[in-house]
């Protein structure tokens, strides 16, 4: 290996410890205990070596949300590929995205609530983005008829991530979550 591909490896580890120190960090104590200073502290690297990978903290919450969206595409995937009828199909993407919302509140919040630049549907949107709103149209699709399929995947996407959204922030009646979910999937029947 070469000194350049060293240096490289290193720099992507570093990256990645970053990446996920922070998140750690939010998990634990929310996003305002994320800060460079404490980042820097927890790494035991240098404010300016952990600014030579971000130029600051909402480039490392996008960092945060990106790596997101990849594990909620793999979750997606998995609970979409689990059964073959597409109602249940649908009914499992649904449950399998409300658990990923509870399970990882602050990554939630670094891909959904707090302000990013991520652009979503657009030419510029990152391919992971891009990935998991798929398997949610992937799941939707068989459902759709002669309905747009991208606009109706938005619409189902939106009625399920604000029945998350508010669910997990306290606003709905908990123990009916279960007949919201079912109801969110017979609407598309």
């Amino acid at each position: 290996m070469s000194i350049q591909e060293r240096r490289t490896r290193e720099r992507g580890l570093r990256q990645q410890l970053i990446i996920a120190t922070a998140r750690e960090l939010a998990e634990n104590e929310g996003w305002d205990a994320v800060t460079t200073r404490r980042l820097a502290e927890r790494i035991e690297y240098s404010q300016p070596v952990l600014y030579s990978h971000f130029a600051g903290k909402d480039e490392i919450v996008e960092a945060v949300a990106v790596e997101g969206f990849v594990e909620l595409t793999g979750a997606l995937r998995l609970a979409r590929r689990s059964v073959d009828d597409p109602h249940e199909s649908l009914g499992k993407v649904a449950s399998a995205y409300a658990d990923f919302a509870n399970a990882n509140p602050a990554l939630f919040d670094a891909m959904f609530t707090r302000t990013t630049r991520l652009p979503f549907g657009a030419d510029a949107t990152p391919a992971p983005l891009i990935a998991a709103f798929g398997e949610i149209q992937a799941a939707v699709a068989p459902l759709a008829g002669d309905r747009d399929v991208e606009t109706l995947t938005e619409v189902w996407w939106s009625m399920l991530h604000g029945l998350v959204t508010l669910g997990r922030d306290g606003r709905l009646r908990p123990d009916f979550a279960d007949r919201r979910m079912a109801l969110v999937t017979q609407l598309l029947g």
